[in-house]
């Protein structure tokens, strides 16, 4: 498995992962009417943007299998220089890629980023009832952090926030 910075061709990817991932991870902790409201081509302008618009404040990076095709990936921004902390803004893998180490590399290859451009600490936003995530970011790892509330097809969803203080472990 191979990490390496997103480029502009791989958005059509990115979309595609990032929708069929959000149907299934998210089946039951969402509306079905939500998930099925999702599209792709709204995900293709929404990660063209966040890769365009945030140029020097994010990135996104991908997985790439032996056959070379994108089975992950995960982007991140910078929330703030003055405090330091840049987030994980998504992490998503293909089912085929769960559990063969791209989730710890594509979390691996954003602190090694934030780091390189002087963030000390990453948090990640987390659906609490999404108990995997929870405790794949757990394992690395992040210690709780936050709560929050968020709207998704009309329904409240509380998220927590989990937090590396120290990037150089990941």
């Amino acid at each position: 498995m191979n990490i390496r910075k997103a480029t502009s061709e791989d958005i059509k990817a990115v979309s595609a992962i990032y929708i069929d991932t959000w149907k299934t991870t998210y089946k039951g902790l969402v509306p079905d009417e939500y998930l099925h409201s999702l599209s792709y081509e709204e995900a293709e302008t929404k990660w063209g943007q966040f890769m365009a618009e945030f140029e020097h404040k994010s990135a996104i990076f991908v997985a790439v299998n032996e056959i070379d095709e994108i089975v992950g990936f995960a982007a991140t921004q910078m929330m703030s220089q003055n405090d330091q902390t840049g987030e994980l803004y998504a992490l998503y893998l293909l089912p085929k890629a769960q559990g063969l180490g791209a989730g710890r590399r594509l979390v691996s290859a954003v602190a090694k980023y934030l780091r390189n451009e002087q963030m000390s600490s990453m948090l990640v936003w987390v659906m609490k009832k999404n108990e995997a995530g929870r405790g794949f970011y757990k394992r690395l790892g992040a210690t709780h952090y936050a709560h929050r509330e968020s709207e998704f097809g009309g329904l409240a969803v509380e998220d927590e926030a989990y937090i590396w203080d120290d990037l150089s472990g990941l």
